[in-house]
Formats: structure tokens, C-alpha cells, sequence
């Protein structure tokens, strides 16, 4: 639970966190599953998409053919899940693959004329939601949270590459067991 302190003072909480709500990636997680639940609904109620295959039509209808690896990369997802995404997609005829010119073992993705449409018609609805979420800031509030959520990002890249990579887990090879900590005896 938060203490008067940490109430009374968010930047000493983010800071130095003493409790799980001071975190900032418990904060970020809120604002995410906040403002995240209705672009699932729209996507998944409105136009029949995961939120994941939405994720992969802005990232094809904004940079064009990406191989899978490349749109795993900038999605940040694993291959398989990314793999599985494009399977579910071209069966839906949103995106199709193209191989690449003397090399059969690889292909790009791209979308189709009915994925750009699809794309244009959901990029309205949730830029909408975009705007409702940022409505009230100042065009100077807003440049300064940009700023932030830039320097955040890069921040956040240098931690992930000094984090002991001796750490590892299980999930991205299939695995669920995970290790248990020192019980008392």
C-alpha cells in the first residue's frame, strides 16, 4: 500500500519505489491495459483482429514488405507468435507473402489490397481513441511526454542490454517450468 510519503511525493516513489504502485513499469502496465481495452474491442468486436494482427497491419502499412523476423523485431515478439500471426492473417487474405529473389528460404509479407483497407478503416477508429486519451493536454504537455516517453525507451533499451544475460528463462523455448526460490526448511 502507498505511504503518505510516496502519495504526497510520485517522483521520490518512481524514484525509489517501496511498494509494487510505485513502480514505473506497474504504472505503464496500468495505463496500458487502461487505455488499450478499447482499441481490443474495436479490433477484435468491430473488425474481427487479434490485437497482435493489428499490430502487424500498422507495421506493414507503415514501413511496406518486412520479413518475419524484421517484423518480430520491430514488434517485439517472438518469431513464433509472429509466424503463427502471419499463418492466421494470409488465411484471412490481409497479407501475402512474397519470397525473395535467389534465396527460397526466405520470404517477406506484405499487405494486400483488402489488408490496406482493413488497415485504414481500423487506423480512424483507434487514431480516434489516440486523440480522446491525449484531449486536454497542451501542445507543450504533450511535447514534453513525448520527450520523456523517447528518453524512457532509450533508457530502458540500456538497462535491458547491461541486465546479467546469465538470467535466463524458459518461455521463448517453449518452457514453463520456472526456477523456485531458496525455501526455508
Amino acid at each position: 500500500m502507498p505511504t503518505d510519503a510516496t502519495v504526497k511525493n510520485p517522483a521520490a516513489a518512481l524514484a525509489a519505489p517501496a511498494h509494487l504502485t510505485d513502480l514505473l513499469n506497474y504504472r505503464l502496465a496500468r495505463l496500458v491495459a487502461a487505455s488499450g481495452a478499447p482499441v481490443i474491442r474495436l479490433c477484435e468486436g468491430k473488425y474481427g483482429v487479434s490485437r497482435r494482427e493489428w499490430h502487424l497491419l500498422g507495421l506493414l502499412a507503415a514501413f511496406g514488405p518486412l520479413a518475419p523476423s524484421e517484423l518480430a523485431d520491430r514488434c517485439h515478439l517472438d518469431r513464433t507468435r509472429v509466424s503463427r500471426a502471419i499463418t492466421q492473417m494470409s488465411g484471412k487474405g490481409l497479407i501475402r507473402r512474397l519470397g525473395v529473389p535467389g534465396d527460397q528460404r526466405r520470404a517477406r509479407v506484405e499487405l494486400t489490397d483488402q489488408g490496406r483497407a482493413l488497415h485504414a478503416a481500423m487506423f480512424g477508429d483507434i487514431a480516434a481513441i489516440n486523440s480522446e486519451l491525449v484531449r486536454g493536454f497542451t501542445a507543450e504537455q504533450l511535447a514534453v511526454l513525448d520527450g520523456m516517453l523517447n528518453a524512457l525507451t532509450t533508457r530502458a533499451e540500456q538497462v535491458r542490454q547491461q541486465f546479467d544475460t546469465s538470467i535466463s528463462t524458459n518461455r521463448w523455448r517453449g518452457g514453463a517450468a520456472r526456477p523456485r526460490w531458496p525455501r526455508e526448511e
